[in-house]
């Protein structure tokens, strides 16, 4: 087995202490919870929806060129049957945003019928 050492501050040294035989079975845990998507398209929504769009361009909305090329990537790869089991867990994540998305594109589509 692998030795690593880091400099931790005091309290979390002391919080580690006390999980040290089981700290290699909590770190691979929390390393397979990781977020399947790169944080940087949830960064890239939470920055749209923080700016309060109107309910055009919510309807607008789309992944930038980079994010869809990811997507079609690996949908193409699913459809024939390559995904690792890691491609398959951000295409999950991929589709549940898009499901989250789709939430505010409805919603808004109903405030734009209300308006007119």
């Amino acid at each position: 087995m692998a030795q690593i050492t880091i400099e931790v501050p005091e309290p979390l040294a002391e919080k580690l202490a006390s999980i040290r035989d089981r700290l290699p079975a909590v770190l691979a845990r929390v390393l397979a919870q990781a977020p399947p998507v790169p944080d940087e398209v949830y960064r890239y929504i939470l920055e749209f929806l923080v700016r309060n769009p109107s309910p055009q361009e919510v309807l607008d909305f789309k992944l930038t060129a980079v994010m869809q090329e990811r997507v079609s990537a690996l949908l193409g790869k699913s459809r024939e049957n390559e995904l690792t089991t890691t491609e398959s867990a951000e295409l999950d994540g991929y589709e549940r945003l898009n499901r989250f998305i789709r939430k505010f594109k409805i919603q808004a589509m109903k405030d734009l019928r209300t308006a007119s």
